[in-house]
């Protein structure tokens, strides 16, 4: 961390750098033409995502448990963590009432996610059980960074046609992420992090906005384009 640049910031400035193909894949995923079906597959492909967002948190405590007391970042960093817990059960379940009610159908039952979102998601168990938990904070700080604009739900049903009932997760965390973003800031600011654990975040940010980009690269694609 630069001198007198706070750990946030210093973050928030490498993701600026990087974030261009995920902005850009993000923007061509929402554009009118064909956007009910790309819509479907946004809904049923996040559902795997944001599922394991709750596991992943209490992983990570349940490692902060372990690491306690002798760890200094390990105790706040799992309390934090636990009561990020609570702010997002049941944001899964949001998805799939938002596929009903577009008359969508939902998942089929036990089917494997792709391997884009295993991509995306699967480095933060193995970097919480095999390094330290602290690492999820750069993965949490790129998903809360690009929540949805709070005008988003409102275009997505008058181009789509669909009822506004069917955007209610996009709504929500147009909402609450402002909130979130900034509580991650106050604990990345805070925590007594070494210099090798505030690179971990750094990484663990950066491979999910790569990861992130090439999900949503994908979930753009025209259906006959689109891969496993």
């Amino acid at each position: 961390m630069t001198a007198g640049t706070a750990r946030s910031t210093a973050l928030r400035l490498k993701l600026d750098l990087a974030a261009g193909p995920l902005r850009a894949a993000m923007a061509d995923l929402w554009r009118p033409e064909g956007l009910t079906t790309r819509y479907a597959g946004y809904l049923r492909t996040m559902h795997e995502v944001i599922r394991a967002s709750v596991p992943l948190m209490e992983l990570a405590v349940r490692r902060c448990a372990r690491l306690a007391p002798a760890d200094p970042v390990a105790g706040p960093l799992g309390a934090y963590l636990a009561e990020h817990i609570e702010e997002e059960r049941g944001h899964d379940d949001w998805l799939l009432a938002d596929l009903a009610a577009a008359g969508l159908d939902p998942l089929p039952p036990r089917a494997q996610p792709p391997v884009a979102v295993a991509r995306l998601v699967g480095p933060q168990y193995y970097w919480i059980e095999h390094y330290h938990p602290v690492s999820l904070l750069g993965y949490i700080t790129v998903l809360e960074s690009n929540a949805p604009a709070p005008w988003l739900a409102e275009r997505l049903a008058a181009d789509t046609g669909l009822p506004g009932a069917a955007f209610q997760t996009v709504s929500h965390h147009a909402a609450l992420d402002t909130g979130h973003c900034a509580d991650l800031e106050r604990i990345l600011d805070r925590l007594p992090l070494d210099a090798a654990q505030e690179s971990a975040v750094a990484v663990s940010a950066l491979h999910t906005v790569d990861a992130a980009a090439e999900l949503f690269t994908r979930l753009a694609r025209p259906p006959r384009q689109a891969g496993p």
